[in-house]
Order: C-alpha cells, then sequence, then structure tokens
C-alpha cells in the first residue's frame, strides 16, 4: 500500500522520466516497459495526451490495451500512463494487464476537474497518482490553495499522490510564449510560478518534479536547469531523448562533502550544532535536507 514515507522514497526513484507516446509500435512500447530497449530508464510515461493527436487517440489506446498483459510484473522501469482526460482514465483502468502500471499521470489537474479523475478510482485501485499542474490555475494562488486542501481532504488520495508534476511548456503557452533552448525554465516568467508553487505545495508534503528541457541539442543549458531544480527541491525531471537521461541522474548525485555532513547530522551522537566543512551544521534545522541527501545517495551514488 501507498504511503507518505513511501511516496518521498518513490519520487526520488523516478530519476529521469521518458515520456514514450502511445502511438509507438506494440513492441516499442513492451521493450521499454520491460526495461529492455532502455535498461538505464528509471521510469517511463507512455503517453495518452498531448504527444497524441486527436486523430490517432484511438489507435495509441489500441495499442496500449495490446501491451498491458505482455509487460513482466516487477521487472522494468516504473510504468505509468499519461491519461488524455477522466474518461480515458476509466477506459484504461478497465484494459487487461493494468495491475502491471504503477500509475498515471493526470494532466491539467485543477480542483474543478479533480473529482471526475477520481470518480474513476475505488480504494481498491493501488496505483500511484501525479497530477500534473499546467492551466492558468496553477498561476493563481487561491487555486492552489483550493486544490492542495482538496488533495489532503481525503486520506486515500492523500497517500496516493506520488507528486506533483509541473507542465513548464503549457504553462508557458498560457502566456504565448516558447523557451529559448538557451535559457533554462528559470530565466522565463514561469521561473517565478515555479518558486511560488514550491512554497504552497512541498511544505505540505507534497513533491515537485522538474519541467521537461525541450531541446536534446543545449545539455550545458539541461545541466544548469537540474541544478535549480535541486536547489528548489525538485526531485524528478521529464526526459525527450534518453541522452538527457544520463545528464539528469548524474546531477542527481550527492557530493562528497554533503554526505559527509549529512550523515554527521543524522548521527545519534551528533551535538546539536556543530562546524564541518566551514559551515554551521544544526540537527534541527538540516535534518530534512539531510535525509534527502542520504537518499539520493543511496539511488545514486556519490560525484566523481
Amino acid at each position: 500500500m501507498k504511503g507518505k514515507t513511501m511516496n518521498y522514497q518513490t519520487q526520488f526513484r523516478l530519476g529521469a522520466s521518458m515520456y514514450v507516446p502511445g502511438t509507438q509500435s506494440r513492441r516499442n512500447l513492451v521493450s521499454i516497459g520491460n526495461g529492455e530497449k532502455y535498461p538505464f530508464l528509471r521510469s517511463v510515461i507512455f503517453c495518452l495526451e498531448d504527444a497524441v493527436s486527436i486523430e490517432n487517440l484511438e489507435q495509441a489506446i489500441y495499442n496500449i490495451r495490446k501491451m498491458l498483459p505482455l509487460l513482466e510484473k516487477g521487472s522494468g522501469p516504473l510504468r505509468f500512463i499519461r491519461v488524455r482526460n477522466p474518461e480515458v482514465l476509466g477506459r484504461v483502468l478497465r484494459m487487461k494487464g493494468i495491475e502491471n502500471i504503477d500509475g498515471f499521470v493526470l494532466p491539467k489537474l485543477t480542483a474543478d476537474n479533480m473529482p471526475y479523475y477520481l470518480a474513476q478510482l475505488t480504494e481498491k485501485d493501488d496505483f500511484w497518482l501525479m497530477p500534473t499542474l499546467e492551466t492558468q490555475e496553477a498561476r493563481e494562488p487561491k487555486e492552489m490553495v483550493r486544490l492542495r486542501t482538496l488533495l489532503m481532504k481525503n486520506d486515500w488520495i492523500r497517500s496516493h499522490i506520488l507528486c506533483l508534476r509541473i507542465g513548464g511548456n503549457d504553462l508557458l503557452n498560457l502566456t504565448r510564449l516558447r523557451r529559448d533552448p538557451e535559457c533554462t525554465i528559470y530565466e522565463t516568467e514561469v521561473g517565478d510560478v515555479i518558486k511560488r508553487l514550491v512554497g504552497e505545495f512541498i511544505p505540505y508534503g507534497f513533491g515537485l518534479t522538474g519541467a521537461v528541457f525541450e531541446s536534446d541539442r543545449h545539455p550545458e543549458v539541461l545541466a544548469r536547469e537540474v541544478v535549480e531544480d535541486l536547489r528548489k527541491g525538485l526531485y524528478g525531471k521529464t526526459a525527450i531523448h534518453p541522452s538527457q537521461i544520463t545528464i539528469i541522474e548524474n546531477l542527481y548525485r550527492v557530493r562528497a562533502n554533503d554526505l559527509a555532513e549529512a550523515q554527521a547530522i543524522l548521527a545519534a551522537n551528533a551535538p546539536a550544532v556543530f562546524k564541518m566543512n566551514g559551515r554551521m551544521c544544526e540537527v534541527a534545522t538540516h535534518k530534512n535536507w539531510a535525509e534527502d541527501i542520504l537518499l539520493r545517495y543511496e539511488i545514486y551514488g556519490v560525484r566523481d
């Protein structure tokens, strides 16, 4: 069963989540889902939303239906399906082999449409849910507080929210903009939106993932963006190409100094305050950071 602690640990294990359109061949979908094509992939999101045109939606749904029974339970990456809307979620939930999926991405979630998504699920369903914040409501603090209140109201819902994803491109599209590939998302006006979302959700126990970087020709900019993600407490990031995965996950490795300090802070006999590597370490205020560093270390290791 899901739970707050397990949610947090699983979010860290997402790594770079690669989006795969449902229109790809069944053979390719199965190969990726079983970890054969990309054995280094930690999580995959099969897409039935923006990566699929409305004309090809039924074919994509058919491909997913044929893929599900062929996925091997307990092997390969974490598997998610990004549904298009509540109706598609209901259709997918009734498919044979759906138990081979770990969860769902719920696009464009708002306080108003959340009940329609949740109406498709029952308390017997044990799937992770990753709502995406990518509508005008994400720009409105009152709407985000309203959504957060609804997510926290029901224990079953709260325990099954793995994390919230940030739809950077959709948020830019609302202002008729497209990101310059030489700029990180934080150098656009969406950067201020993300900073606010951090304060509205992370202190309440909801993790956030980083926005997609849509260029595979600017690895140095992607690296800068991942560093900023981490500085703001965002873990997990959408990848559009396998070449991005190594860049993202190498930066999830921890620095040796940070690891040593985290271990010292969490030591049973640690003093309340001490100095290490030239900076103050305080158990009461640095404990959460230290726990995150150890979790990243267990999953990704130490940077060279």
